[in-house]
């Protein structure tokens, strides 16, 4: 298992599932050496690093259906859909603590993919690098255009991750995970299609941005079939909602989240035998 890494695709509230099949695999003392998780993936594997049972759930059901954490008004007061101090300062700080010490010590790998917003592309940053700023890393990969504003960090204005590398099983191979362990949050058989308010909006905060999304849906189904080869050849094993479930990246509706946190369990607890099989094969 020393070669396989574990990769978490982002999806805004459809990170309900991740935090489901990371809470299975939390339950089996299930860890990969190797992770990499952009936007809300990037969010849920850090409570499942930092040995956290229950946080993702709790963070992301219990605060859903308060205004602070998403609402109309955090738009109109601050240009972000998502309370983003509550969610990456107020939540992990005093209300639902993150143990940030636990990740940094932990002995697994971490990256979260963020993009940047001058050029359009991704960049990685490991935990070993920025211990002392994993809160806002996770911030920068999670902030989504036209609902977040970007961050500065290191001298880069960052944004979503999943604008420039949604899926990053190729990052992963390239640090030398060649197999790796894939959650997706849109069931088997889905591909995108290309973004209609990139075509009526003009991004104009970061035109690199907007460019990078008027081509994404191209990068987001190369890579799912680069992903789905890679599957053939016993170099990834992929997760995916065994069902559709209309989730939106800012959905509310607390029962279906609910329903997709445990539809992720389920889905890890049925495939984990087939799991096993994959991590022990050459």
């Amino acid at each position: 298992m020393t070669d396989t890494g574990l990769v978490l695709e982002g999806g805004g509230m459809r990170g309900l599932y991740t935090a489901g099949v990371l809470e299975y695999f939390m339950s089996k003392d299930l860890y990969l050496p190797y992770v990499i998780g952009v936007s809300a993936g990037a969010c849920m594997g850090a409570s499942y690093l930092s040995r956290q049972p229950g946080r993702n759930k709790k963070v992301n059901l219990d605060f859903v259906e308060d205004k602070r954490y998403i609402s109309l008004g955090n738009y109109i007061k601050k240009r972000e859909l998502f309370g983003m101090d509550f969610i990456f300062d107020e939540i992990p700080n005093r209300l639902v603590p993150f143990d940030v010490k636990t990740l940094v010590d932990s002995p697994e790998q971490f990256t979260i993919v963020t993009t940047d917003c001058g050029t359009g592309e991704p960049v990685y940053y490991k935990k070993t690098d920025n211990q002392d700023h994993i809160a806002e890393l996770l911030r920068a990969s999670s902030s989504l255009p036209f609902v977040a504003t970007s961050v500065q960090y290191d001298n880069r204005h960052l944004m979503d991750g999943g604008i420039s590398d949604p899926i990053p099983v190729r990052k992963a191979q390239s640090d030398g995970f060649e197999k790796n362990i894939v959650i997706l949050t849109k069931p088997r058989g889905y591909f995108k299609k290309p973004s209609r308010m990139s075509k009526v909006i003009k991004y104009k905060d970061h035109p690199m941005i907007h460019e990078k999304l008027g081509v994404r849906y191209r990068h987001y189904n190369d890579t799912l079939k680069y992903l789905y080869d890679q599957e053939k050849r016993n170099n990834a094993f992929i997760i995916a909602p065994s069902k559709p479930l209309k989730i939106s990246r800012t959905e509310r509706n607390k029962k279906r989240l609910e329903d997709l946190y445990e539809l992720g369990w389920r889905d890890a607890e049925a495939q984990y035998g087939k799991l096993q099989a994959f991590l022990e094969s050459d």
